[in-house]
């Protein structure tokens, strides 16, 4: 196609290898519930996730992807070396974060890329601020509403369910998790991957590839949910362990339910184009079915350590971004 640059190719390339670690590296947040609860085996269970995760795009619209590719910095000051920063940013804190097993969220490593490169490149007036504030209050509220709403099925289903046997609850509640994580799985897959196309959709518009204004183009849409879902399908082991035993113990009753609130917390945000962490939201669910028995339940030391890598993933990635963003300049 004319046009078509080695750069803008090997850009793509890049983005599409960061939506497949984002699926590598969330497949946590699908799967680690059902896992734990011995529903599905870790094999069957990928596949299961990486499966919804691909076929998102048909049940949502793309306001997520619209708002990573021109809501958060000036879409006008985005070049190849910005994307270039802001993915490697994202990439590099992700691959740490993998390694030591911590369930931080690729969606804000993202983010934090993408403002530490605009920022090193035009100052703070690239920065679209309207759609980085929203994404900074889903840092807070995509926990807490996950926490709640999964607190609240755990209180109701246990009133609905409260004569019948504990053999026959656990009966019922095997079969509903292939429901909830699939919901779990659909919201995941709609939210995370319109975060690359968003990247990939931009730079197609500063290389003057989709008109005047900022376009998704269907082929982006495919590709991105196809490279997510690969990655959802090798899956991300460490962070299984993390979210699915170490916050707290988790039944198939608990995991509809963090699954149920986690899902319905995404869906929202997505209908809404709010660039959230599935990671934050069933790590939030999980400590809210955990909570909901006693405090006692929740590990809150592995609690903590999530909330620090949280708070550390905007500010650490930013700053990578913006270190790459002066390498590439320098050697470039």
């Amino acid at each position: 196609m004319e046009g078509v640059s080695f750069a803008l190719i090997a850009l793509i390339g890049v983005a599409l290898l960061f939506d497949f670690l984002n699926g590598l590296h969330d497949a946590a947040n699908s799967i680690s519930t059902i896992v734990s609860t011995r529903v599905l085996r870790p094999q069957y269970a990928v596949a299961w996730a990486a499966f919804f995760n691909f076929i998102a795009f048909f049940f949502f619209g793309l306001h997520v992807a619209s708002t990573v590719g021109s809501g958060i910095v000036d879409q006008h000051i985005v070049d190849d070396r910005l994307i270039f920063a802001a993915l490697s940013g994202a990439i590099i804190w992700n691959i740490v974060t993998w390694l030591v097993g911590i369930p931080s969220s690729s969606s804000h490593a993202l983010i934090g890329g993408l403002v530490g490169a605009g920022v090193a490149k035009a100052g703070t007036d690239s920065i679209v601020w309207a759609g980085l504030s929203k994404t900074v209050a889903a840092i807070v509220i995509s926990p807490m509403t996950g926490f709640f709403l999964a607190a609240f099925l755990v209180l109701l289903v246990t009133w609905i369910c409260a004569r019948r046997s504990p053999f026959a609850v656990d009966k019922t509640f095997r079969g509903l998790q292939f429901v909830s994580a699939s919901l779990n799985s659909l919201g995941h897959g709609g939210n995370d991957a319109q975060k690359t196309m968003g990247v990939i959709s931009v730079l197609l518009f500063a290389h003057g590839m989709s008109g005047p204004t900022f376009t998704v183009p269907f082929w982006v849409v495919l590709c991105c949910q196809a490279a997510m879902a690969l990655g959802t399908l090798f899956g991300g082991w460490r962070i299984v362990h993390t979210m699915g035993s170490k916050i707290t113990r988790i039944t198939p009753v608990h995991g509809f339910c963090a699954e149920t609130g986690a899902a319905l917390t995404l869906f929202t945000a997505t209908s809404l184009g709010v660039p959230v962490s599935t990671t934050h939201t069933i790590a939030g669910a999980i400590v809210g079915i955990g909570a909901v028995r006693r405090t006692s339940a929740v590990r809150w030391s592995v609690a903590q350590n999530i909330v620090v890598a949280w708070v550390l993933t905007l500010p650490a990635a930013g700053t990578t971004a913006a270190l790459v963003y002066w390498l590439a300049g320098v050697f470039g």
